[in-house]
């Protein structure tokens, strides 16, 4: 008689090897218009999505946006529009294993080349003499927390965070595929090299801004509020409505925008 774990075996491989090879859904007209508003340049034969958008008239201000986990560049849709009306470029990309770029497998995911790509853009751009705002949620907080440890001699980076699954530690708990482990990796890199990344930020004269949703479960109130505000006294804090969870910049474009605008016109 065959064990039960040997037919539970049998059963997944065909499934999961089916599931590997479905054709993705078609895409819906916004999706469609975002990709097509957007372009891509190469890292390391990699294809990278991102969109630049030329806004405001009189400002040279650049802000660029640093997107969660599992999702894309398309978490900005809803405060785009508004970012344009305050800064000359508005840039974001979807990571490497996100979005519309490359999803290469097997490949080793990083915080660090992740990093690495948004330097990549950068310069690309020919942004790389100039200072930029960074604007982050959830797994892109991580990246920005690299970025800033980089210290990158030619920038100059005005953070803002917002917490998703914790940049100051916490778990997530996901579907896994072989794809998608490879991609959750960054939280044991995020348990690996705390030191390194809640460090910068709190070593760092660049000025800090949280935005937060008490609702959100990955980051509980008011635990974790108190935590971040021991941890890094000198941020500011905007707290948003009561019924605010983990994608504010989804569920409360205006507040969001609003926070975000007064932290960067406070200087």
């Amino acid at each position: 008689r065959m064990e039960w774990w040997m037919q539970v075996g049998l059963l997944t491989v065909p499934l999961l090897a089916a599931y590997l090879h479905i054709p993705p859904p078609d895409l819906s007209p916004a999706l469609l218009s975002w990709r097509s508003s957007g372009g891509y340049f190469t890292y390391k034969d990699q294809n990278i999505f991102y969109k630049d958008s030329t806004g405001a008239i009189g400002s040279s201000d650049i802000v660029v946006l640093l997107h969660g986990f599992p999702t894309s560049s398309y978490d900005w849709y809803k405060i785009w529009e508004g970012l344009t009306q305050r800064f000359h470029r508005v840039i974001a990309l979807d990571f490497v294993g996100f979005g519309f770029s490359d999803k290469p497998r097997p490949h080793h995911y990083s915080i660090f080349e992740q990093a690495s790509i948004v330097e990549g853009l950068v310069h690309h751009l020919g942004l790389h003499h100039q200072r930029i705002n960074l604007l982050s949620h959830d797994y892109g907080d991580t990246v920005a927390q690299e970025l800033l440890h980089r210290s990158v001699q030619s920038l100059m980076f005005w953070l803002l965070f917002f917490p998703g699954c914790a940049a100051l530690g916490g778990t997530i708990h996901c579907v896994t595929t072989r794809f998608l482990l490879s991609i959750l990796q960054y939280i044991n890199q995020r348990k690996k090299h705390r030191e390194r990344w809640v460090g910068a930020l709190m070593s760092t004269s660049v000025p800090l801004h949280l935005i937060y949703g008490p609702l959100d479960p990955v980051n509980p109130h008011p635990e974790f509020l108190q935590l971040y505000k021991k941890v890094l006294p000198t941020s500011t804090v905007t707290v948003l409505d009561d019924h605010i969870s983990h994608y504010p910049q989804l569920e409360d474009p205006t507040g969001f925008l609003n926070a975000y605008l007064n932290f960067i016109n406070s200087f």
